[in-house]
């Protein structure tokens, strides 16, 4: 397995990169939501005299910020920022190549109108919803609690998908089946259930739109095989290198936050020591 972790504006990146040159591209860019998008994390001691909150058994504690990581979530012009970047997509993708491309309700729309000039109609294959129904809930509307996932191929008529290679979800009404299917279980629709990374889980970096390994490595696993390279120009916290590296992917991650960076060194070092060499870091 190779990764590479290049750190910059992944436009001049992408370009300098040989046309098709990898099998699956994943990638999730700014939801252009207005806001600042920040993710502190916090240090709890037990407390009973000046604890700033009640825990298990009521105790108290009291919590400390130990690092704060944030980044701009503004684009004036958003599609005349994502468009290039669709393009040289297309440009890097081998035949039988997948394009992943992760947004919200904010952009959606706009962004598979763009996305369709650029691939065709013909090469989109599904909008998956990912339903994650954690957090707060709104009084003036119903909760916004999915993502939408587009998936792009290079070739309609030729395109990975390992049916096999699906995890298999339990039936909702396993009585309706008998034994045998429900012990094995069904496989998902284009509806995916699945939780966001807790703020307790080991698997949070700290890093503010981390997401959860179980939804990337079901896109790995699936429009990919071993030994191919997968592409992720808004990397983050590393959690497609991650999904890459474990089904035994090569892996090339690009992110302009040096804060990002760190956190995919960091992070994919504790995964495999050997991963991370000198000669793969890329500026």
């Amino acid at each position: 397995m190779n990764l590479q972790i290049h750190v910059g504006d992944n436009l001049p990146i992408l370009e300098a990169m040989p046309s098709e040159s990898v099998d699956l591209i994943y990638i999730d860019p700014p939801f252009n939501t207005g806001r600042k998008q920040t993710r502190t994390t916090l240090q709890t001691v037990r407390d009973e005299e000046q604890g700033d909150r009640t825990g298990f058994q009521g105790h108290r504690y009291r919590t400390t910020e130990v690092g704060r990581l944030s980044y701009a979530d503004s684009f004036p012009d958003y599609l005349d920022f994502i468009g290039p970047r669709v393009e040289q997509a297309l440009r890097l993708l081998r035949p039988h190549g997948s394009f992943f491309f992760h947004i919200d309700y904010r952009e959606v729309h706009y962004c598979k109108v763009l996305i369709d000039s650029v691939f065709g109609r013909d090469n989109f294959m599904n909008e998956i919803i990912w339903a994650y129904d954690y957090g707060g809930r709104s009084r003036k509307r119903w909760s916004p609690k999915h993502d939408n996932i587009l998936w792009y191929v290079r070739d309609a008529n030729r395109y990975t998908y390992r049916f096999d290679d699906i995890d298999r979800i339990p039936y909702m009404a396993p009585g309706l089946v008998g034994p045998d299917k429900a012990r094995r279980g069904k496989t998902p629709t284009d509806c995916w259930w699945q939780t966001i990374v807790s703020p307790n889980s080991r698997e949070k970096t700290g890093y503010p739109s981390q997401k959860p390994l179980a939804l990337l490595n079901r896109i790995v696993r699936v429009h990919s095989n071993p030994g191919d390279t997968v592409l992720d120009f808004f990397a983050g916290s590393g959690t497609t290198g991650e999904a890459a590296l474990c089904n035994g992917r090569h892996a090339i991650l690009v992110d302009s936050s040096p804060e990002a960076v760190e956190i995919m060194v960091r992070r994919l070092a504790v995964w495999d020591p050997e991963v991370i060499r000198p000669r793969d870091m890329r500026t």
